[in-house]
């Protein structure tokens, strides 16, 4: 009977003896490149030093199939998602921009009457916020991006800063939310390196030299509390027309911002003891093209106008009244005030809406939010982009190749349903290299850090961890 207690015994201190031999890391880099493409890594690999993409690429762990569970997908929306694990229906961030219902005036999504910017739109936890939680405050949570949509929601409600770049000056800046050590840290980083940006790439340089300082001056990933550095990068090209030439320099670049990134923070913390994540916004700005030219079907459809004809559509049942109150990107928003006085049923006057805009040329399919909140899984991800208390009633999705038009604020884009192919990477804290071919969606990165910390999840998170 003594040995098999013995070995129980044995069994348990091996187990205690493990876990003390893999303990959190000391700090979780999460590195999100905006519009970052699998496609464009690949083609521009031959000219890729050791320690930027091929280091990535060779001792991470990588998960070839990502995408987001969710659209339409924009900067601001997708960095919400990997910081919340979750999509706009849950954490409020449908975009970048969205329409107030009270003004009928756009929003951007990080705006606040009070500190200038702020997280006060996005309803729900972070993975930074879970780690100020789980420390009692102790943990050290900053995020860096070219974009003040991007600081701000990747650092999250309670985070120590967001520092970003301010359009006009070209310099690092940051908001009146945040505590005044990160005021202080950022005035006397500006003090020394007061240089102008101007492009992506001064962005990106700009954003990798403040990250590091910010390690040290911050001294993150120095004690046993896990410390969190949220940054962002971007890949987008000019739009050149010689466009090889341009993305090739732009992931050139990359490549060795990311290897005097990591190799700097590893010299800083340890490779034991850091943990990165890199992935994509999952997107990319596309370029207006003239399909017409090349005789390939086109067209345009004019929201504004269709939008004032299925007014005069619904007056001339329900009587005269302004029944639509305006319309934003690809969306119309009804006038539920005025349904209410007339004591009209939002589910009829929404079925015939969308009988009356399927008929429109250049129209694809028209999701009300009806049919949104009772549809099957075959609109999940157009579903779980829309949020019902700030999106519009109705989605028009115009045809692929097709041109939607807003004359009123000349808003114009062009449909097209192209995959942008990007990867997750897990690299560094004694991660085994390994790709991953199954498909995974975005949701599921801030899970599988929260594990890796041994922290909770953020509150609306649902996804499981990738490992």
């Amino acid at each position: 009977m003594n040995r098999y207690v013995t070995a129980i015994l044995i069994a348990l201190s091996t187990t205690g003896t493990a876990q003390t031999l893999q303990p959190a890391p000391k700090l979780v880099v999460n590195i999100t490149i905006d519009q970052l493409r699998t496609d464009y890594i690949e083609a521009f690999a031959p000219l890729y030093g050791p320690d930027g993409f091929k280091k990535l690429l060779e001792g991470g762990r990588i998960y070839e199939g990502a995408s987001y569970s969710f659209t339409p997908i924009d900067r601001a929306s997708a960095i919400a998602s990997i910081y919340t694990g979750t999509t706009p229906y849950y954490n409020n961030i449908v975009g970048t921009l969205w329409l107030d219902r009270n003004t009928l005036r756009p929003v951007y999504c990080v705006d606040d009457a009070k500190t200038g910017s702020s997280p006060a739109q996005l309803s729900t936890s972070t993975i930074g916020d879970e780690l100020k939680v789980a420390t009692n405050g102790a943990a050290i949570v900053y995020a860096l991006a070219p974009s003040r949509d991007a600081a701000v929601l990747a650092a999250g409600h309670a985070a120590d800063g967001a520092v970003w770049i301010d359009d006009k000056q070209g310099v690092l800046t940051t908001s009146r939310y945040y505590k005044d050590k990160a005021r202080k840290w950022l005035d006397a980083y500006n003090s020394v390196y007061s240089q102008r940006t101007t492009d992506e790439g001064s962005k990106n340089l700009a954003i990798a030299l403040a990250a590091q300082n910010c390690i040290t001056e911050n001294a993150m990933g120095r004690d046993e509390v896990t410390d969190l550095l949220a940054i962002t990068l971007s890949a987008k090209g000019r739009n050149a027309t010689n466009w090889q030439t341009d993305m090739e320099s732009v992931y050139r670049r990359l490549d060795k911002l990311i290897a005097d990134l990591i190799g700097g923070i590893e010299r800083k913390v340890g490779k034991d003891n850091v943990l990165f994540m890199v992935t994509s916004t999952g997107y990319t700005d596309e370029e207006i093209v003239d399909y017409s030219k090349y005789n390939i079907p086109t067209g345009t459809f004019y929201i504004n106008r269709t939008a004032n004809l299925l007014n005069m559509f619904l007056g001339a049942i329900y009587g005269q009244g302004k029944y639509v109150e305006t319309c934003f990107h690809n969306e119309i928003y009804l006038s539920h005030k005025l349904f209410e006085q007339k004591r009209m049923g939002l589910s009829e006057v929404l079925g015939r809406c969308q009988e009356f805009l399927i008929q429109n040329s250049g129209v694809r399919d028209v999701y009300t939010s009806d049919r949104l909140l009772t549809g099957n899984n075959d609109i999940q991800k157009i579903r779980l982009g829309h949020h019902p208390a700030i999106s519009g009633d109705i989605i028009v999705e115009v045809a692929p190749g097709w041109q939607l038009y807003n004359e009123d604020n000349q808003e114009k884009y062009t449909s097209r349903a192209s995959f942008v192919p990007f990867p997750i990477i897990f690299y560094g804290a004694g991660t085994k290299a390994e790709r991953i071919h199954t498909p995974v969606v975005v949701d599921r990165i801030a899970p599988t850090i929260a594990k890796s910390i041994r922290i909770r999840a953020p509150n609306a998170c649902k996804a499981e961890p990738l490992f």
